[in-house]
């Protein structure tokens, strides 16, 4: 085989594993493979880490060997080089630049402002299939502030990335765009800000700050407004102030601006731009990210750990982490190697015994038919009767409870408006509280769903 030939083998090679893998194990475990070195004989190729050569050659070995040449052995002629790992460049994060007539306001913000986390950039952010949507969306904010979407809403459950997204797009523009000024701060530190500038009597200079001495405001955890009146009044003039200048604003939350109890002059603000969900990662992404977490630990784990640990702990990436940190802790304090029988004993009260099913909402349509009586046409149907409308919407008030998908999502099963969905749901959850029928037909569907 000339080497030519050879390197064209092994394109040959990688697009017949593009058909037959997902496109995110294709992107994290081969996509980061390149070419060095190749002769008639044998071909080098450099990896990011050796747990992408050790996925080859378990998942890929018998492939390798039926387009590659092969040693004496029967072996795949391939030799493996690991890439030099660069360090990442140290963002400080210093203000930005400012005029010299507000250096004064702006310095005594310095101890009050949150500070981006090192760890959190778009790099470390292991990409899949129920993320990938809203890592574009952040990259497109962190490339063209107040150029793309504007407001940009993160919303997903605890720990699936939402402020490692909200930081990567803080250190991305400070590397990019330097002469913007960034503000990144938690929901809970901007009341605090407030309160005691209420308390100084210096409010003036609060809000001359964040809606003037800001291009940039990234805010998290907005679900901390709710209940808050004052605050809220607060915060929505200054998102309007910044809105109204072009600044870039992006907001983090754990549910998306319709389910917050928020005033809908707020709601209806953030909901301007673009609203992106982070789901939870699927069983793929799930292992990439053990991976990716154990080598920054230093901790060498085989790919049949790594699945076994993603499948049972699937809630979410700090679940994962936290894992990944207990089993690292045991491994260098006693010595011993990671086996499943470690991992077992180490992560007993983590472990899901089984992985949880995701429920559908054709489920769900099934199991309301089943105990109303009903057609499942009918409540994919207009049709408005009582025999019908009841069932409806109690379907929907479960797909709401059940599944984690936004409302723009789960209406369009129906048929009908996110608005319609959230009627249904307070319609629902106000006629559990007095009708113990009625409590005792959901009881009975959301155990059959289960089962």
């Amino acid at each position: 085989m000339t080497s030519l030939s050879l390197c064209d083998a092994w394109n040959q090679f990688l697009q017949f594993v593009k058909t037959h893998c997902s496109a995110t194990a294709f992107g994290n475990w081969l996509a980061p493979i390149n070419v060095i070195e190749y002769s008639s004989t044998s071909i080098t190729l450099e990896v990011p880490n050796i747990f992408v050569q050790e996925y080859l050659l378990s998942n890929y070995k018998k492939d390798l060997a039926a387009f590659l040449p092969v040693n004496a052995n029967g072996e795949p002629a391939v030799k493996f080089v690991i890439a030099a790992q660069s360090k990442a460049p140290v963002i400080h994060n210093s203000p930005a630049v400012v005029t010299e007539s507000r250096k004064e306001d702006q310095d005594s913000w310095k101890a009050q402002q949150v500070k981006l986390n090192d760890n959190y950039s778009f790099e470390t952010f292991i990409e899949g299939p129920t993320n990938q949507f809203v890592k574009s969306a952040a990259i497109g904010v962190a490339n063209r502030p107040s150029h793309s979407y504007n407001p940009l809403f993160i919303h997903g459950g605890v720990g699936l990335g939402k402020t490692h997204l909200l930081h990567s797009i803080g250190h991305n523009i400070m590397q990019h765009h330097k002469k913007l000024r960034i503000q990144c701060i938690t929901t809970e530190a901007f009341i605090n800000d407030l309160v005691d500038n209420l308390r100084n009597k210096s409010v003036d200079r609060m809000k001359r700050f964040y809606r003037s001495d800001v291009d940039v405001l990234l805010i998290d955890d907005i679900q901390f407004l709710q209940n808050r009146l004052n605050f809220e009044e607060e915060f929505c003039n200054t998102f309007e102030a910044l809105i109204h200048q072009n600044k870039q604003i992006v907001i983090t939350s754990d549910k998306p601006p319709a389910q917050l109890k928020l005033s809908e002059r707020i709601v209806a603000r953030m909901e301007w731009g673009l609203v992106a969900h982070v789901g939870i990662p699927e069983l793929e992404t799930r292992v990439a990210i053990i991976q990716h977490k154990a080598q920054q630990k230093g901790l060498k784990i085989s790919n049949e750990i790594a699945f076994f640990i993603a499948e049972h702990i699937y809630g979410n990436v700090r679940q994962l982490e936290g894992a990944i940190n207990r089993l690292s802790a045991h491994s260098r304090l006693l010595n011993v190697d990671i086996t499943q029988d470690l991992v077992e004993t180490i992560l007993r009260e983590m472990l899901q015994t089984t992985p949880r099913q995701r429920i559908s909402v054709e489920q769900i349509f099934k199991s309301v038919a089943a105990v109303f009586q009903v057609r499942i046409s009918d409540l994919k149907s207009s049709g408005r009767t009582k025999e019908v409308a009841l069932p409806r919407q109690v379907a929907m008030y479960l797909a709401c409870k059940m599944i984690k998908e936004s409302l723009q999502i789960l209406a369009s099963y129906f048929g009908r408006t996110h608005s319609t969905l959230l009627h249904a749901c307070k319609s629902i959850e106000k006629k559990i509280s007095a009708d113990d029928m009625l409590r005792r037909q959901i009881g009975m569907i959301e155990k059959n769903i289960h089962a």
